[in-house]
């Protein structure tokens, strides 16, 4: 056993084919349908969860009135480019 904190059990249904793959990949691996679920969900919240909990955080900033208006900040940039030249 890995020694990690488990939750407690939770039920799924999961259509056929999904669950079909899922056992199929388990059986190639000598591993349990469980294990195969939580390499799919720990490879989908680092990439797909992520990017949603990022956009949440974007929102919620914005939200605060911690953004800045892009028109703004392109001016600035010109601003600091133009002085450069000078």
């Amino acid at each position: 056993m890995s020694g990690r904190e488990l939750s407690d059990p939770i039920t799924l249904r999961l259509p056929l084919d999904i669950l079909s793959r899922i056992e199929e990949i388990a059986e190639v691996c000598d591993r349990s349908r469980s294990w195969v679920i939580v390499r799919a969900l720990k490879s989908y919240l680092a990439a797909e969860g992520e990017e949603i909990l990022d956009i949440a955080k974007a929102r919620k900033t914005m939200d605060e009135g911690e953004e800045h208006d892009l028109d703004d900040v392109i001016a600035e940039v010109e601003a600091i480019v133009k002085g450069a030249a000078a």
